[in-house]
């Protein structure tokens, strides 16, 4: 089944409805371009084969690139979710913006890196919520 993916238009969008909701905060892009390349890097197989992969940098790009002036945890989630959506997993978005709300915080502050990031979601998408080595690998991420 192919892969539905979010347009720049429905990122732009996505954040406007994401800050409106979420409590507020500026509305302001500051690199719009970056967000477009993350958007198109993930359609490419050859870089990134698996909907996880695709995903993974889908959040990290739009978390650490600070394409919007506020909401850039936010919107990493949001859209990631939304892909999830769009893509039939509808079972665990709950789960997946509960687990990636705690984790946002962490991969903007650069303590969790991209490598990790794909394990936690590959970890949310199988449904591995007793994952004692991933969870010991966070901790240590976050604590130094």
């Amino acid at each position: 089944m192919p892969i539905i993916y979010i347009t720049l238009e429905q990122a732009v969008d996505t954040h406007r409805k994401t800050v409106e909701i979420s409590g507020g905060g500026a509305l302001g892009q500051l690199n719009l371009g970056q967000l477009d390349s993350v958007l198109t890097q993930i359609q490419n197989d050859d870089y990134y084969p698996t909907f996880e992969e695709k995903l993974t940098h889908l959040f990290f790009g739009a978390c650490m690139f600070h394409c919007f002036q506020d909401g850039n945890k936010r919107i990493a989630i949001t859209l990631c979710t939304q892909m999830l959506l769009f893509n039939g997993y509808m079972a665990i978005t709950k789960r997946f913006l509960h687990e990636m709300e705690n984790i946002s915080y962490h991969v903007a502050s650069g303590k969790i890196d991209k490598s990790l990031l794909k394990e936690i979601i590959i970890s949310v998408l199988d449904g591995d919520e007793d994952n004692e080595e991933l969870k010991l690998k966070i901790i240590h991420a976050i604590s130094d």
